[in-house]
């Protein structure tokens, strides 16, 4: 259920903006109205404090463990903590370069470029090359040239040229003469490396603060609030005054805090065409498990939407185990629910969530005969007797050809779309009759082309027959209806209304095709569950075919295999359980999940 907000503002004296925003802070309820960008210099403090405890937590060893050290003694560790990660950097980068001058030259051997510099200085400059033996012949000849042959370097015949550099056209290699020898190189790469070393001292004694930085981290985050709140309250020459929601459950809290600390306020209903009013949803134990699978979407329906967690929760368990498929798997989720359980020690809504479609997958698959893919299930008694023949993946067992059980698998899937979409057709019209809203007729219309458009759709994916007259007149009579009545609202005339829903008729045609391809698109349900299954059986047959020594073989591609499967199976589970109901259901609901979760103005603890 989204719970009903009040719109508020508060307003008090100019002097006593600090005392208005701190005691809204402490009481948190207000959620305030299109905040505006905290200061900079604080949003930057908290950056740099983030990443710093992000650093620190990579080091082995670190520890959250010691009492959170005072500010003052704190600001002297992070000083330090940012100090050392800079001489860490800048460290690493030289020794990046260092390294490759030193293997630019290391053929060279080990000379001081200063004394080349000094013999040029001194009249007699040297030029140094590479080149190959006929090049070497051939400088030999020349009489005018004067050189010095020295060692092979890189295998290259080497030599130092004096007075004068050889001709450009001359096909030889020039050996550039680096500002620092070798020696001196490798000298600086040690010194970084010490810098690095002691660098890293300082920042593992500083990662075993790391309930420092939490505390801090979260000092950051109540200025930056702080800071957002006061950038947004308005003010004149006497007075300040912030805007915001307050749940209805909240009011009566938030006038006591008002009375208490002088503060005038004007509390009303919110405007029906308010765009940022918050939601905040109140899940029941039931509808609450689906709580975490939206935090994990960031999904949060708009204030005047629908909160539809419970039926988000019946259809996503059911669609997970026809994806999933295998009570085999559903028995390693149970293990997992299990696992969970024991180690937080509580039931969590998580917790609960995977025991939900676990269960449901383990029964999903007994009904279908899917035990990890065993054909051989099938001829265990029991496991035989719990499946409906006319699901099952094995139909020989049970005097069914594939063609019929596949067909009535493709059917099922189109009966369970056109359920949702018309439950969503229902939920509109109900809602709408509650506030007299005249587009109600235009849901009853969707609801009529729906269930029409699901007879078409046997009679065009499995053949079956149909009176498609009737189909095409029911149809549409539900377009007429759509495009009649979809323009109405509680503040139009009726001429309004029809011309505002005559005026979207080609709008409503494509609709129309649309939720012809929403029939159609709950047959992935069962495509990726097949998909699953044939995946499965293919793992078996490679693990079933090792015989002798290659049993172990086996046995490692059965439980690799059927662990890939599992992974693919979670992602077909997101790409497609999850968007039947985000985008077929919730689009034929009218929602735009475009919500922004309430979000109060208060202290944060961490």
């Amino acid at each position: 259920m989204i719970e009903k907000m009040k719109a508020v503002c508060i307003v008090s004296s100019l002097s006593s903006r600090n005392a208005l925003l701190s005691g809204l802070r402490d009481l948190g309820v207000v959620h305030i109205r299109q905040k505006k960008h905290a200061d900079p210099e604080v949003t930057a403090e908290f950056a740099r404090i983030s990443a710093n405890y992000g650093a620190l937590c990579e080091i082995e060893g670190a520890s959250a463990e010691k009492p959170p050290l005072p500010r003052r003694d704190f600001e002297h560790l992070d000083h330090k903590v940012s100090q050392a990660l800079k001489t860490k950097k800048e460290s690493s980068d030289e020794i990046v370069r260092l390294a490759m001058q030193a293997d630019r030259i290391r053929a060279w051997g080990y000379f001081v470029p200063s004394e080349v510099a000094d013999l040029s200085q001194s009249g007699v400059p040297l030029y140094f090359y590479r080149m190959g033996r006929k090049e070497l012949a051939s400088l030999t000849s020349d009489e005018k040239v004067r050189y010095i042959h020295l060692s092979p370097v890189d295998k290259m015949e080497t030599v130092a040229v004096l007075y004068e550099k050889l001709p450009s056209s001359f096909p030889a290699t020039e050996f550039e003469m680096p500002e620092k020898g070798l020696d001196e190189l490798e000298a600086e790469l040690e010194a970084c490396n010490a810098k690095i070393k002691k660098a890293d001292g300082e920042l593992k004694n500083a990662s075993l603060e790391l309930a420092t930085y939490k505390a801090q981290m979260v000092r950051c985050k109540n200025d930056i609030e702080f800071s957002s709140a006061e950038k947004t309250s308005q003010e004149d020459t006497d007075l300040v005054w912030i805007s915001g929601y307050i749940p209805d459950d909240a009011c009566e809290q938030f006038e006591k805090a008002a009375k208490a600390n002088s503060w005038a306020y004007a509390m009303d209903d919110v405007a029906s065409d308010d765009e940022f009013v918050p939601t905040k949803v109140k899940y029941t134990k039931v509808s609450g498990l689906m709580e975490p699978v939206f935090d994990i979407l960031g999904t949060v329906p708009a204030y005047h939407e629908y909160d539809i967690s419970f039926w988000f929760l019946c259809f996503f368990s059911l669609f997970f185990a026809m994806i999933i498929g295998d009570a085999g798997y559903g028995f390693c989720f149970l293990s997992v629910a299990v696992l969970l359980h024991v180690k937080q020690k509580k039931v969590t809504n998580l917790t609960l969530l995977v025991y939900v479609v676990s269960i449901a997958t383990i029964v999903w698959g007994a009904l279908t005969g899917t035990w990890f893919g065993l054909e051989g299930a099938m001829k265990v008694g029991i496991l035989k007797a719990l499946v409906i023949p006319s699901f099952a993946n094995y139909p020989q067992y049970f005097g069914y050809t594939s063609i019929q059980q596949q067909n009535i698998m493709m059917k099922f899937c189109f009966i369970l779309g056109t359920i949702q979409l018309s439950l969503a057709c229902i939920m509109n019209v109900r809602r709408k009759l509650a506030v007299r809203d005249g587009s109600f007729l235009a849901d009853v219309g969707w609801f009529m082309a729906i269930n029409s458009l699901y007879y078409v759709v046997l009679l065009l994916v499995i053949n079956q027959d149909v009176d498609l007259t009737l189909c095409l007149a029911f149809i549409l009579s539900g377009f007429l209806l759509v495009c009649m009545y979809g323009g109405m609202s509680p503040d139009k005339g009726f001429k309004d209304g029809l011309k505002a829903g005559l005026a979207d008729i080609f709008t409503d045609f494509l609709n129309t095709i649309s939720a012809f391809g929403n029939i159609m698109s709950y047959i992935r349900l069962f495509a990726v569950g097949l998909a699953s299954l044939a995946i499965a059986q293919s793992f078996n047959d490679m693990a079933l075919g090792m015989n002798g020594w290659l049993k172990i073989a086996g046995i490692l591609v059965f439980v690799i295999g059927h662990a890939l499967n599992l992974v693919m199976g979670l992602l077909s589970v997101i790409v497609h359980g999850v968007r039947l109901n985000l985008l077929e259901f919730s689009g034929q609901l009218g929602m735009e999940w475009s919500g922004t979760a309430y979000d109060p103005f208060r202290v944060t603890t961490k």
